[in-house]
């Protein structure tokens, strides 16, 4: 499996004012944004280790996903969520060809934590060395305003971390501050390992 992100967050959806704000940056001088594109840096890395560790995209945009066979020929899991659209189910061949599958085959089963690909009877066979390429839209919302407020809590207290300790080159006692780890603990995905 391959995740790919398609679109890149916008710079106009990072909250950018409420991060200095959150920061407590000074504010009336006449260069005031200096400092934007480091604090956007810190905004995009905070949202990466966040959707990292909980497999949430917090801000909506393209995905396409690309197995090398079906999971079951039933239903596909997608790895990241929530998923709000698929936009096309491609099946490639091993010389590079492809066949759309048609949209009234396969339905979207929503799920913020498992979302899933259900076929409507059962997925075509993947040609040997062929892949699946699923493309969807995922994220809570097109502006930092739609992500929940924990997980928003979480992006600001991460980004902050990131800011204070940009000089810092060494490796700490963890990589994400307590705070920021128990904001996001219900949102990680659910594994059970051996003997469960």
């Amino acid at each position: 499996m391959m995740l790919v992100e398609e679109t890149q967050v916008a710079e106009a959806a990072l909250p950018v004012d409420a991060f200095k704000a959150h920061l407590r940056l000074g504010s009336g001088f006449s260069e005031t944004d200096l400092q934007d594109d480091l604090l956007v840096a810190f905004l995009r890395a905070a949202l990466a280790a966040i959707e990292a560790r909980t497999s949430k995209a917090l801000i909506q945009r393209g995905f396409v996903v690309t197995f090398e066979a079906w999971q079951n020929f039933g239903q596909q899991k997608l790895p990241i969520a929530p998923v709000q659209s698929v936009t096309d189910v491609v099946v490639v061949d091993a010389f590079g060809g492809t066949d759309v599958m048609d949209p009234g085959k396969y339905r979207l089963i929503k799920d913020n934590f498992a979302p899933k690909l259900r076929a409507l009877g059962s997925f075509p066979s993947v040609p040997e060395d062929g892949s699946v390429e699923i493309r969807f839209q995922a994220g809570f919302g097109f502006s930092f305003a739609d992500v929940p407020d924990d997980l928003k809590q979480a992006v600001m207290l991460l980004a902050a971390h990131y800011y204070e300790y940009r000089d810092e080159t060494a490796l700490g006692q963890g990589c994400m501050p307590f705070g920021v780890t128990s904001l996001i603990a219900r949102y990680r995905p659910v594994r059970i390992g051996l003997g469960a």
